[in-house]
């Protein structure tokens, strides 16, 4: 739904001239309003106009593109389309340098004093300082015409920020050249206060962009444009490269770091970690697919550990953690004993988890406070079968997203901890994908999910009875994902499974036995 106000907005973004002529005389409350159907209409001259003369000190994304009293159409979930953004950034640095062109005419002494009067009446409506694009959607499985990903959005930024820097530089050069008199000496009025525009962005970095994010980040100390990452994710960097990357970051902007594909290792990992306490805001931190493996331990690989565990009781505001492949069996309680603050999110998929592990979460300082919950990968169908029960008791009250793919549970485990998961009230995204569970295992299962009143989305295995005759017992992951399927069957069992949902009137929870990999964790709230 469009209110008049946001269908007259349409109407003005129409036509680009006019627009452009009508700015100087609309009300500085119309500009997000205008902004945002020109970014949905992809209007992106007007998209430009709208930046360059943006009337506020911060233009912020996510307060501007969502769902308001004005358009419904929650536009920041969307992918943000590529000339837009490229548009944002042309606005930008038009912005800059119309503002660094009116600094330094008026700190000449050649200019009139009507003109500097303009210019400053023209400078008191222009304040802006921050553009904030952190709310934009991250690369997603899903290609999207004419989107930009995260990657290329990055390295756009990035290259925006140098250019600004040497644009400044060599403008500032040539303009201090005409300002010096005979001696040599700058001219009175030659020092100006500094104009700076702070991107504020969630930054992707791999060995392809290092180079360009670095300059960048450097750039920025003294460059009118600055990059500010809010949400840091490197992929195969190098410690050192890491190291260097996070020195270079604002200390209270970041609030995530997500280190991965890195295969690093403890021991180079130990370099890294002693960066990440500086960061005073830092909430999330993901470390999956790192190679830390504590199975067989060294004297080296001990010490590393124990520098990971000093650094996590240092980190007092962490809610997320990511450890996923990381083999940390029996050292569970060593590691998140010591975080000051309860998780939130805590993501331990294909850990080798040993019952010592699944206890001490159980009775830990986190459960009740577990928002989200990733064991995939671990057997729970024999030890660790009663300790996640206690878990999913624990943290009944709080539970928004499970995932229990891959842990070998049939039919007998799930009718263990069914009890438990039916007081999850607040679950809205159940996975048992690629378990080996019967049809009737799954109508038991969907039997319960229908009863919890969140629950949006439940991803679950095809049946084992649903495959061709001669599946193997039990079954392997590999089985379950390419043994040949009996269509039929699996068709009957859908219709079966959508009959419980007709019944229960509950046709608002998808049932799939694809990975859902479009889930929103807004709710979550983490950050």
């Amino acid at each position: 739904m469009h209110s008049l106000v946001f269908f007259c907005a349409q109407k003005v973004i129409s036509d680009h001239v006019s627009t452009r002529k009508a700015l100087d005389y609309i009300p500085n409350e119309i500009y997000p309003v205008l902004f945002k159907a020109a970014f949905l209409d992809l209007r992106t001259l007007v998209v430009r106009d709208l930046v360059q003369r943006w009337p506020f000190s911060v233009l912020n994304f996510s307060t501007i593109l969502r769902s308001c009293k004005h358009c419904d159409r929650d536009v920041i979930r969307e992918k943000p389309n590529k000339q837009c953004l490229q548009a944002v950034i042309m606005g930008v640095k038009d912005y800059l340098t119309s503002e660094l062109r009116q600094s330094r005419s008026l700190g000449s002494r050649k200019t009139k004093a009507s003109t500097s009067q303009k210019d400053f009446k023209l400078r008191k409506h222009r304040s802006l300082r921050v553009v904030d694009l952190t709310g934009l959607q991250d690369d997603g499985d899903k290609q999207v015409a004419d989107s930009i990903g995260q990657w290329s959005r990055t390295v756009a930024l990035a290259k925006a920020c140098i250019e600004v820097s040497r644009t400044s530089r060599r403008d500032e050069l040539s303009s201090s050249k005409r300002r010096k008199g005979k001696s040599g000496a700058p001219l009175e009025g030659a020092c100006e206060n500094p104009i700076c525009v702070e991107i504020h962005a969630n930054l992707f970095v791999t060995s392809n962009s290092y180079g360009t994010v670095k300059d960048a980040l450097q750039v920025g100390k003294t460059s009118p444009l600055c990059l500010k990452c809010r949400d840091l994710r490197a992929e195969e960097l190098s410690a050192k490269k890491t190291i260097s990357i996070l020195e270079l970051l604002d200390t209270v902007v970041l609030r995530k770091i997500e280190l991965r594909y890195n295969n690093l290792g403890l021991c180079c990992l130990s370099t890294v970690f002693p960066s990440l306490p500086m960061f005073e805001n830092l909430i999330s931190l993901k470390l999956p697919y790192s190679n830390i493996d504590v199975r067989n331990m060294t004297p080296e690989i001990e010490e590393s550990f124990q520098s990971m565990v000093s650094v996590f009781s240092q980190l007092p505001n962490v809610k997320e953690l990511n450890l996923a492949s990381c083999r940390l069996s029996g050292r569970i309680s060593e590691l998140l004993s010591v975080l000051q603050k309860p998780l939130e999110s805590l993501e331990l998929p294909y850990c080798f988890l040993l019952p010592a592990d699944a206890t001490y979460l159980a009775n830990s300082h986190h459960a009740p406070f577990l928002r989200k919950l990733d064991l995939s990968g671990n057997n729970l169908s024999d030890v660790l079968l009663g300790p996640f029960c206690q878990i999913l008791q624990q943290a009944s009250n709080s539970l928004v997203y499970l995932d229990i793919m891959e842990c070998r549970v049939m039919d007998q485990q799930l009718t263990s901890f069914l009890p438990a998961l039916k007081h999850c009230s607040q679950l809205q995204y159940l996975s048992c994908f690629c378990n080996p569970i019967s049809s009737q295992g799954l109508k038991t299962l969907l039997h319960t999910a229908v009863q919890l009143p969140s629950l949006k989305i439940v991803v679950h295995p095809i049946p084992v009875d649903c495959y061709e005759e001669g599946l193997p017992w039990p079954p392997s992951t590999y089985d379950l994902i390419d043994y040949s399927i009996d269509q039929q069957k699996l068709s009957r069992v859908d219709a079966e499974l959508n009959e419980i949902r007709l019944k229960a009137v509950r046709t608002d929870i998808v049932t799939t036995v694809e990975l859902y990999n479009d889930f929103s964790l807004d709710m979550l709230q983490l950050y």
